[in-house]
């Protein structure tokens, strides 16, 4: 259905890929692999006829329709939710149910579905365009990265979808569990090739080490043969007598296929990290902790204690209390009720996806991430960045101008190149490639602090956790082991089943938890004037209601019109014309900072009360 011939690409001089060939067949399932910069995002435009290669040829088979998923910044416009997924569908009236059901398994609310899609944040507006490309049921459906935005629910039923799609995929991803369960075929981009492999991540990886060993095998065999012949040569050529077999030595090395050096595959640099002060024994301690988000109880009387040195990670179900839990840790929650105790010499340090919040817009990468307290040499702070995708100018590059998974990998770079000595990750791996990860693993390893972290790729867990707690509608339970010995303690169907397992917390079980286990249900009756005082009450909340929607939907008017703003000055900021005058440079630097601080504050209070109206429609 697709065939790529002989296709080469350079970019800025440097060579992609040269002669590369390339055929997706119906059903199939093709994973596209290798190092951040060889060419992925690059052959994905040129299928989609974006970009034309230098030389080769590309047919598609007559009628294909094509499905594409950017890595980020899909637009959005005056179309509600439902609206967008339903866009451009053939299906007439079976397209609104469809899209229904792909919006809730991505989850979306009911509510959701008539909202305008440009009020979402950037990873929802990812999440409705992969709804609307899912309801189109394309031929083909290449997808950048589509995990990233997905929270690990939503990203269990996408997996499960994908297992019965009926089109074929070619896909990029670095989640290495998200691969093992979907693909059939590994594509390799490296050292300007397409490399084959039947099968799925895990198998890729076993028969590249396979193919390179029995490559360096026959080399090393052939170039001893070589070394023999070419000695003898060497040896007799001057001799009459001779002369005939040394020539003819030089002949039959000429006359051999010669068998080329397996390429050194990059290498994850291997960090030793600045290592923070040593905390004491107990780390931190919390006591008969309660915490509520209004009605809704989250624990009660919920205790924990960490030890130093452990490494932690936090697994059940979307709402069970994990985030929750690492922010108590952390002590960005207040504690409404019980103790935390923080241990002796202890310095706490949070990652979530708001740390970004941090960065100065106003400075460089290189600039920023050499601004910690414990400053590093400049060579190992570009070393670093560069094990994080900040590779060559990319650290000249203004932080105002970075996308929304730029900053995050740059706000984790600055926590590890002056680490706390009691880390808190919360999904710290998102956006990072695999090496990236590779690189977090290795930095981690040699991390002498104690570490909490939350997180949906099985490899991290795997390599990291020492110790695992399962969280199940505010109940914590603790295994004194890897996650291996957890899944066999759990029986666990799968890995990544295994991180969602339990009950997560709902209104209702909330309720359920504020009155005493077993009591009786008794039938209340009401008199006259407590019906009515009942009736008003009703009203007065009906009438917060409307008031508390109607402030919602200024709100959302007004961040989309920040965001707006947002982009027209991150745009001309991107622009190398705009710094031939540092004055309006300096301008638009301003107004973008006084542009994110209202976003920031108004985002903030529409959080807060699509919060309060959700709780009210309960």
């Amino acid at each position: 259905m697709l065939l790529l011939s002989n296709v080469s690409k350079s970019f800025a001089g440097r060579v992609l890929f040269e002669n590369v060939s390339l055929q997706i067949n119906r059903g199939d399932r093709v994973g596209l692999v290798g190092p951040n910069g060889a060419g992925k995002s690059t052959l994905f435009s040129i299928i989609l006829n974006e970009q034309p290669p230098d030389s080769g040829s590309i047919s598609m088979e007559r009628g294909l329709s094509l499905g594409y998923l950017p890595q980020e910044s899909a637009p959005a416009g005056d179309e509600t939710v439902l609206e967008l997924a339903t866009l451009h569908s053939t299906d007439g009236w079976e397209a609104e149910p469809r899209a229904k059901t792909i919006l809730r398994g991505l989850a979306f609310r009911e509510s959701d579905f008539d909202r305008p899609a440009k009020t979402l944040s950037g990873g929802w507006i990812m999440r409705a365009h992969l709804a609307r490309l899912l309801v189109q049921q394309p031929d083909l459906l290449l997808l950048d990265e589509p995990t990233n935005h997905l929270d690990l629910e939503s990203l269990l039923w996408f997996q499960d979808y994908l297992q019965g799609f009926k089109g074929a995929i070619l896909i990029i991803s670095h989640d290495r569990e998200f691969l093992n369960r979907l693909l059939r075929k590994v594509v390799e981009i490296a050292w300007q090739r397409l490399n084959s492999y039947n099968g799925n991540y895990e198998d890729y990886v076993r028969e590249k080490q396979a193919r390179e060993d029995q490559q360096l095998r026959a080399y090393e065999n052939q170039q001893k043969e070589i070394a023999k012949l070419q000695e003898f040569a060497d040896r007799f050529r001057a001799k009459a007598s001779k002369a005939a077999q040394a020539q003819s030595k030089l002949k039959q090395i000429e006359r051999m296929d010669k068998i080329e050096a397996p390429l050194a595959q990059a290498k994850t640099v291997a960090f030793r990290f600045p290592q923070p002060p040593r905390s004491g024994q107990r780390v931190m301690t919390l006591k008969d902790m309660h915490h509520a988000y209004g009605e809704l109880v989250v624990y009660r009387g919920m205790e924990l204690e960490v030890e130093k040195g452990q490494r932690t990670v936090l697994v059940g179900p979307n709402g069970a209390g994990k985030s929750t839990l690492l922010k108590l840790l952390a002590g960005v929650l207040p504690v409404q009720q019980g103790t935390r105790t923080v241990g002796h010499n202890v310095n706490c340090g949070y990652f979530a996806q708001n740390r970004v919040e941090t960065l100065q817009l106003k400075r460089t990468v290189l600039q920023e991430a050499m601004d910690v307290k414990n400053r590093q040499p400049e060579i190992f702070v570009r070393t670093l960045l560069g094990s994080f995708l900040f590779s060559g100018e990319d650290v000249n590059k203004p932080v105002a101008v970075l996308s929304g998974g730029e900053k995050s990998r740059l706000a984790l770079c600055k926590l590890l190149l002056d680490p706390p000595n009691f880390l808190l990750l919360d999904e710290p791996t998102t956006h990072l490639d695999m090496a990236s990860i590779d690189a977090l693993i290795g930095a981690l390893a040699g991390f002498e602090g104690t570490i909490v972290f939350i997180s949906h790729d099985v490899h991290f867990i795997r390599k990291l956790a020492s110790t695992v707690i399962h969280i199940s509608a505010g109940n914590l339970t603790s295994y004194a082991g890897d996650y291996q010995y957890y899944l066999d303690k759990t029986k666990a169907v799968s890995e990544r089943e295994a991180l969602t397992a339990g009950q997560k917390l709902t209104d209702s079980r909330a309720g359920m938890a504020t009155a005493a286990e077993g009591a009786p249900k008794e039938k209340v009756f009401l008199s006259k004037d407590e019906r009515k005082a009942a009736s008003r009450e009703r009203e007065a909340r009906t009438v917060a209601r409307r008031e508390l929607k109607k402030r919602v939907e200024e709100l959302e008017r007004d961040i989309a019109k920040l965001e707006e703003q947002q982009r027209v000055i991150s745009g001309d900021l991107e622009r190398p014309e705009t710094y031939a005058n540092s004055n309006r440079a300096i301008e638009l630097n301003r107004e973008l900072m006084g542009v994110t601080d209202s976003l920031e504050r108004l985002t903030a209070e529409w959080t807060e009360k699509l919060a309060e109206l959700d709780k009210e429609a309960a």
